[in-house]
């Protein structure tokens, strides 16, 4: 048990310090990995147990994303 706190603590400092844990990417390199799989106005990414998720457009609809660790971008239902 206290490993998993440790490692979700060095994960949120992670996230905090801009760095998404999925790939290793930046923020910024995580939204445009986003926006090239065809997602626009990329929001409110954080790292949760399910991997890093963020919010977007597409298709005119608001979307939750899933980001797992080897970078594959999955929609939430």
């Amino acid at each position: 048990m206290r490993k998993h706190v440790i490692s979700c603590a060095v994960l949120l400092l992670a996230v905090a310090g801009g760095l998404s844990p999925a790939l290793g990417l930046t923020r910024e390199e995580l939204i445009a990995k986003i926006q090239a799989a065809g997602y626009a106005q990329v929001s409110d990414i954080k790292s949760t147990a399910e991997g890093t998720t963020a919010k977007a457009m597409k298709d005119g609809k608001e979307v939750r994303l899933v980001i797992d660790s080897s970078g594959q971008i999955k929609q939430q239902k």
